[in-house]
């Protein structure tokens, strides 16, 4: 068979798939499939063994041409059958509408939102530059190669990676651009009209323009960008829905099944049956070769790896190994400041003269974790001195594991994503915490995952001070609280937060850690371990009036005080004020809110008992009306002055509590 027959019918598979699923995109995948089945000459990958690290990387940034993708992995020899191509879209198939990883055999990335896919493609490029550094370049050798369209290179996330994909000069990323002149809406030039192609050459890319059905010209783009010494661009002319009668080139084929008669009409034309879902044993035969090709290869990667020394090393890596870390204590017991403690049993002390901000304190366990773990990587969008993130043994990328991301936080996220997944790293990234609107969508795709990305966000709230309502997160938090999935840590001192990254490095989920600028005293209580901390919430600081508040206390008026990150020291000052005027006080430490719901109810109770909970956070903090009577959180956004005075005018102060604690009770 030609390869225009077996192009012919993988297109028509993917009609076929979205013929009966009633729903999706028909025309990428039939634009694609000329390319496909040249890609499929090149690209180096072994479905027996789908994670071996020197494998290719298949990207499909336009999550909605899925219905070729999971094609290409049905023909290549992946876990997914016919019937599953049959139950594309539907529901608890293997073949949802866009590509997840974990949910898909053959998948290396959760795409969908535009962009996302191109950002992810510099990401695995960027992770096997610094495999290869740290391997050897007979060990990690592989391309990384990326289906984008109009949509993708519109998409602002797009600009940001492959900015940063020339700096580097990724010679082993190929985007493919399925440049095909069409829009949801219509015609690209409706809202898109500039030279892609000099775009790229100015952020450093080889660019190669071609027919993206024409087979000779699809194989020598790839030849050439196999061999470049540049990440490459190939921008690919290409007719949307290909050979569909009456829809060629048109965006009505874009997310609408063709129809039962274009496609028997389509079919006819190419001297097919009306047979559905067929592809012929000469195509068959095509695509198993990449098979058999990539089982060569994979069996002579494992000798060179034997040969190369690299074995434990790759094999450590493949592990992720945290239990060796030496996490740095923080010291609160200092003999200077033993007044400040005020040592009553059962009640919280706070070291002033040994404060810390949690970023500090952040950076020093972030260094720990590095010195146990050589695949701990990570950086921040130009904010490492701020953001307290520099791994002070390592050198910068790709030499070390530095990272430096430049003002790009979406694409921060993105690649970050694609270094989690790429199988031996754990990625962390960093930035103001009101900046992770930016990234949110790559979060949220992390979540989707469940990606182990650390993600540290400093100055956390109103504390900012002088930079101001701009700079001051408000509903942040609250946000990423409603993202399932994501764990979010926000701490209430430097203990607390070494004991969260114990915690944390344990979950395969992502996380944020949500920290400080301004210093924070040191929290001395029995109660501050890690059992404790990885419940989400525990008492920090018993009362005196009523050690145990499961217990009826007859008259006495009652109140658990629920906060987390700074908030928590200024609720064992206002703890200290109420039970002085009879009203028995417990502080409740929250460093994660998500971890505190996964307890249930019986643990709350534990905690509260029958007391008034009244919570406290400068934030918006509207969901903790889950375990609150009351909350005082932030109604507004915030000012311009000294962070201290900014608390003090926005209500965080031991006398606003104590008042609107004693309201509850009246």
């Amino acid at each position: 068979m030609t390869h225009e027959q077996i192009a012919n019918e993988l297109r028509m598979l993917c009609a076929d798939m979205v013929q009966e699923a009633n729903s999706g995109h028909p025309g990428a995948p039939m634009g694609l499939a000329d390319i496909a089945v040249v890609l499929a000459n090149h690209i180096n990958i072994y479905p027996q063994e789908a994670n071996w690290i020197n494998r290719d990387r298949l990207v499909f940034s336009g999550g909605h041409a899925s219905a070729l993708l999971y094609a290409l992995l049905h023909l290549w020899g992946y876990d997914i059958d016919t019937q599953d191509l049959r139950n594309f879209r539907k529901l608890h198939s293997k073949t949802p509408g866009h590509p997840e990883y974990k949910h898909t055999h053959g998948v290396e990335i959760t795409t969908g939102p535009l962009g996302q896919g191109v950002a992810n493609a510099v990401g695995f490029a960027m992770a096997a530059k610094r495999a290869k550094a740290m391997l050897g370049s007979d060990v990690i050798n592989h391309k990384v190669y990326c289906f984008c369209g109009d949509g993708d290179l519109e998409e602002g996330i797009s600009y940001e990676a492959c900015s940063l994909a020339g700096h580097h000069g990724l010679d082993n990323l190929i985007l493919i651009y399925d440049s095909n002149n069409i829009s949801i809406e219509g015609d690209i030039s409706i809202a898109f009209s500039e030279d892609i192609g000099a775009r790229f050459r100015a952020q450093g890319f080889f660019v190669i323009e071609i027919c993206g059905h024409d087979y000779a010209q699809v194989n020598n783009a790839l030849l050439e960008a196999k061999q470049s010494c540049k990440p490459t661009l190939i921008i690919a002319k290409t007719k949307i829905a290909k050979n569909a009668i009456g829809l060629e080139g048109s965006h009505h084929a874009h997310g609408a099944p063709l129809g039962h008669e274009v496609i028997l009409e389509s079919k006819k034309q190419m001297g097919f049956s009306s047979e559905t879902f067929r592809i012929s044993e000469e195509s068959r035969t095509h695509f198993k070769e990449t098979a058999i090709r990539g089982e060569k290869a994979y069996q002579a990667w494992l000798t060179t790896l034997q040969k190369s020394g690299q074995e434990k090393n790759l094999e450590m890596l493949l592990k992720k190994d945290f239990s060796n870390v030496s996490f740095p204590m923080f010291n609160s017991l200092d003999s200077n400041h033993a007044n400040d403690l005020q040592k009553q049993e059962g009640r919280a002390g706070l070291a002033y003269q040994n404060a810390i901000a949690t970023r500090a304190s952040n950076g020093k366990i972030l260094n720990a974790i590095a010195q146990a773990n050589m695949g701990f990587i990570g950086g921040s969008a130009d904010l490492a001195p701020s953001n307290n993130t520099t791994l002070k043994d390592s050198k910068d990328f790709p030499h070390g594991n530095n990272m430096h991301f430049g003002v790009r936080e979406h694409a921060m996220g993105a690649i970050s994503n694609a270094f989690a997944n790429y199988g031996i790293f754990t990625p962390f990234c960093a930035t103001f915490f009101v900046f992770s609107d930016y990234l949110s969508p790559s979060i949220r795709v992390a979540s989707l995952m469940k990606a182990q990305v650390f993600y540290i966000f400093t100055h956390d709230s109103i504390g900012v001070g002088e930079d101001g309502a701009t700079h001051q997160p408000i509903e942040q938090l609250s946000h990423l609280r409603a993202m399932p999935n994501l764990l979010n840590w926000r701490v209430a001192d430097a203990n607390e937060n070494a004991l969260a990254w114990q915690v944390a490095l344990t979950l395969q989920t992502p996380q944020s850690f949500i920290l400080t600028r301004q210093n924070l005293p040191l929290i001395q209580s029995d109660s501050m371990n890690l059992e404790n901390v990885a419940k989400g919430a525990y008492i920090i600081s018993h009362s005196l009036l009523l050690p145990d508040f499961t217990q009826s206390n007859g008259n006495t008026h009652k109140i658990t005080l629920l906060a987390s990150g700074s908030e928590v020291h200024l609720a064992i000052k206002a703890q200290e004020k109420l039970e002085s005027e009879g009203i028995a006080t417990q502080v409740v430490s929250m460093p994660c809110f998500e971890l505190f719901l996964q307890q249930g109810r019986a643990y709350s109770l534990s905690l509260f008992g029958d007391s008034k909970v009244f919570a406290i956070e400068a934030q918006r903090g509207l969901e903790l009306y889950r375990f609150a009577d009351s909350v005082l959180s932030m109604e507004s956004f915030g000012a311009s002055g000294k962070g201290d005075l900014l608390f003090e005018h926005f209500g965080f102060s031991v006398e606003n509590i104590c008042k609107s604690v004693k309201d509850l009770f009246e």
